[in-house]
């Protein structure tokens, strides 16, 4: 099954609902793993990564497992290298077998990349090169990215309570365009003779419209509040992206549009962030709020994303990086790459009660007062990676999701 962007598919909801009451059931007698026989099969790519990234896979591996067989799902699983772990191996960041892997597998989840070792490649050696490549291979051009307050994890937000609880918000960020993707690029001398560097920010008209309607399709189905985060009084890609924007509009006269410089977002998200419901903007601006609105919530540890292309499999990650001065420890938090595994359930594959039965065994662990080092506070229980994925194992194993 396909990861395409389906429009017209049913709305979009919150991937963890901030009233734990309406997500959780009451509990039932502990559920075997062989309670359903298998009656769907998807294939899966597992991309773990560097850094943390082998450790957190490992647990949504697990918890993944478990919720399909509940549910009667059948996992197939191809394990491949990327970024420093494919460098290592094959002397590239995204060797032909790895994409092509990814391609024809119905999802695609991936740990994290990078790490100090590679700090010193050559751009083209470097493992975010791997990521870009792989975004661009696989044509994701939609990175949903949602931060919300979960009101047992509202302390752990370095905002004081007042601003921070009840924040729901959903950065739609433009994945495969802009600066990142933009050319003429690299490396030369100006008229001076002086050693230059050099990128552009670039979009055509397609590529924006596509994220515009993205992004309204969104809105309409969260709150019907649009706000379009770009630098129009300075940039002329700022201004065409502005100039489509209201452009599309046009299609969706119910939902709110509102536009706001990106250097006024950055502030607004710190002093108001309630008053955002859905945020669309490019690909730099995106990569940088959306790292910002997951503090927010306490930690970046805790945020997914899906990344979703009009056809073929989607890419589901962590928004996290691969911290590599833990590595190794048992100290990473494994619930944003769970999370991931939620959301490629819900939007990947189509497997919404799976992977509301994930996002309710996250609940349930937090309201057990389970923490990773990241969200720890007093009165709660310090556990590492491991023992985090073991505990919503059991409440994967033992709660009953709401009807989808």
């Amino acid at each position: 099954m396909a990861a395409c962007l389906q429009l017209n598919a049913k709305p979009f909801s919150p991937l963890l609902s901030p009233n734990p009451v309406s997500t959780r059931t009451r509990k039932l007698g502990r559920i075997s793993c062989s309670a359903a026989s298998p009656s769907k099969r998807h294939t899966i790519t597992l991309l773990p990564g560097d850094g943390i990234g082998p450790e957190v896979i490992s647990v949504a591996r697990n918890v993944l497992n478990l919720a399909a067989s509940v549910e009667g799902i059948e996992f197939k699983y191809q394990e491949v290298p990327v970024g420093g772990a494919a460098l290592d191996l094959t002397g590239v960041p995204l060797p032909e077998e790895t994409l092509l892997a990814a391609k024809q597998s119905d999802a695609v989840l991936l740990g994290a990349i990078g790490g100090y070792k590679w700090d010193k490649n050559e751009k083209h050696l470097k493992p975010e090169t791997g990521l870009l490549k792989l975004r661009e291979g696989l044509k994701v051009f939609a990175n949903l990215r949602p931060a919300t307050v979960l009101p047992q994890l509202v302390d752990a937000s370095t905002l004081k309570r007042e601003v921070a609880e009840g924040v729901d918000l959903m950065v739609v960020r433009e994945l495969t365009g802009g600066i990142y993707f933009g050319k003429p690029r690299g490396f030369g001398t100006n008229e001076n003779g002086e050693e230059i560097g050099f990128n552009t920010e670039v979009y055509a008209a397609y590529e924006i419209d596509r994220i515009a309607r993205v992004a309204f399709e969104t809105a309409r189905k969260r709150k019907g509040k649009l706000c379009s985060v770009d630098k129009a009084n300075v940039l002329e890609a700022s201004m065409f992206w502005r100039k489509r924007i209201m452009a599309i509009a046009l299609e969706y006269p119910d939902v709110e549009l509102s536009h706001m410089y990106v250097d006024n977002a950055a502030m607004q998200l710190v002093r108001d962030p309630k008053q955002f419901d859905t945020i669309v903007t490019n690909n730099i601006f995106g990569d940088i709020l959306s790292d910002e609105a997951s503090m927010i919530t306490g930690s970046i540890g805790m945020l997914p994303s899906a990344s979703l292309g009009e056809s073929g499999p989607g890419l589901f990650e962590p928004i996290h990086g691969s911290a590599p001065d833990i590595a190794g420890q048992d100290k990473a938090n494994p619930l944003a790459t769970i999370l991931s595994a939620a959301m490629l359930l819900k939007y990947g594959l189509g497997e919404e009660k799976a992977a509301k039965r994930i996002e309710a065994a996250v609940l349930d662990t937090l309201n057990k007062g389970f923490r990773t080092g990241d969200i720890y506070s007093a009165g709660t229980k310090l556990v590492g990676c491991k023992e985090m994925g073991e505990e919503v194992l059991k409440s994967v194993d033992s709660l009953v999701p709401s009807p989808v």
